[in-house]
């Protein structure tokens, strides 16, 4: 019996909670398939028809986090109308959404070297990079820093929050994300005094 287009969306979407559990608990070089679909009650065939395979649903995967990270920055940013708190929130945000323990194993471990840097890059560039670049963007139009390149600001901040990110998630100590934030912070300072 052919399955409906809202029941083939909700077969995908349960593979890819399952798989997402497991690639976060296991990591990707321990996560076997036959253990995605058992535990989803289904078959290997609806994930092969879905994913095609288990690089095909890690990206999923990857891809899933990243959307999820990018909707609480814009939440948590929209907390504050100051453009340089709504900086600083989506900052913090992306950093404490990179080290939570059903995301860093995914976004943080293994999706660089699963899915290959420059495809990791780019889901990161469509998601939190280009909430970033907007943000830059309508900042220096207001006037909060002067003319800069955005693009390059961006990939500044960008790289260090991953790195922050890497780092938080290796120590694990509670302190850890305010000293991140604090050097953060600094940044923020030095920026503020190109107007």
């Amino acid at each position: 019996m052919k399955k409906t287009k809202a029941e083939a969306e909700e077969t995908a979407q349960l593979l890819l909670h399952t798989a997402k559990r497991h690639f976060a608990k296991h990591g990707y070089a321990k996560t076997a398939l036959e253990d995605i679909v058992n535990d989803s009650a289904l078959t290997r065939g609806a994930l092969y028809h879905h994913y095609k395979n288990k690089k095909g649903i890690f990206y999923a995967a990857v891809e899933s986090i990243q959307k999820k990270i990018a909707q609480n920055i814009k939440q948590q940013a929209s907390m504050s109308s100051d453009q340089w708190e709504q900086l600083s929130l989506g900052c913090r945000t992306f950093i404490t959404s990179a080290v939570d323990p059903d995301h860093k194993q995914i976004i943080l471990i293994d999706g660089p070297a699963v899915i290959g840097w420059s495809h990791w890059r780019q889901l990161d560039a469509n998601h939190s990079m280009s909430l970033l670049y907007s943000q830059l963007e309508q900042m220096q139009k207001n006037g909060c820093f002067s003319s800069l390149s955005v693009e390059s600001l961006a990939h500044s901040l960008s790289g260090a929050m991953n790195e922050s990110a890497l780092w938080i998630a290796e120590h694990g100590s509670s302190d850890s994300l305010d000293e991140a934030m604090r050097v953060l912070d600094v940044y923020f300072e030095g920026l503020k005094q190109t107007k």
